[in-house]
């Protein structure tokens, strides 16, 4: 996926709440939107090189969104948004890991009280998938969630659910940098998510985690790492 318009650079200052911070621009304070609810504390430190994607819509109080930090391996793309577009745009291209050969259907499907990401199809077959996006990468190993996660829960039990059904269904990890080697729920922060997780892999779910190559031009899934 490329950004739509050039980044802009800036300095990160501080996180003002959940969903806004603060940047320094030219020598002027400038608030802007976090499209993440993660702490992700070891990126968002005061001074850390950041791009900013130029934003607008109704309804906005900020005119650019937080898409870049540089962390000490390089480039981490922090929007959440971005995942399910990125995993529909690699199916498209031939890509998927162990998914390869579904296609996307549609996006934001209704299941039990809530809804994932997308829904893929395969002849007749139907397969639903939630994507999570991951920032957090100690030693190589890509850790989701980086704050305890009620929602990415239900999300996990309601695809098991759907397994132990009969259908298809996945959870797609997609580490928005590149200097992960494998992948593995974060107990120590959430050990509810890891057991949910592991719960539904047990129940049939398949689990994909996706390395991505991030720049200043765009963020691109390259491949798949082990989950374990």
């Amino acid at each position: 996926m490329e950004f739509q318009r050039p980044l802009v650079p800036g300095r990160f200052v501080a996180r003002d709440n959940r969903f806004r911070a603060t940047v320094e621009m030219a020598g002027s304070l400038v608030p802007v939107h976090v499209p993440n609810s993660g702490r992700m504390r070891e990126l968002l430190v005061a001074g850390a090189d950041v791009r900013l994607a130029p934003a607008d819509g109704p309804g906005r109080r900020t005119a650019l969104d937080l898409a870049l930090v540089r962390g000490r391996a390089g480039w981490v793309s922090v929007d959440a948004r971005l995942p399910p577009r990125l995993f529909a745009e690699w199916l498209r291209q031939g890509g998927g890991g162990a998914l390869a050969g579904w296609l996307p259907v549609r996006a934001e499907v209704p299941v039990d009280s809530g809804r994932v990401d997308l829904l893929l199809g395969r002849g007749r077959e139907l397969c639903w998938v939630e994507t999570k996006s991951v920032t957090l990468v100690r030693g190589g190993v890509a850790l989701f969630p980086d704050a305890p996660t009620e929602r990415g829960r239900r999300h996990v039990q309601a695809l098991a659910a759907l397994a132990e059904a009969g259908r298809c269904a996945a959870v797609v990890f997609v580490v928005q940098r590149g200097d992960a080697t494998r992948f593995s729920p974060n107990d120590e922060t959430d050990p509810a998510f890891g057991a949910a997780l592991r719960h539904a892999m047990q129940r049939g779910v398949t689990v994909v985690c996706c390395a991505c190559d991030v720049s200043e031009q765009g963020v691109h899934i390259v491949g798949e790492i082990p989950v374990g």
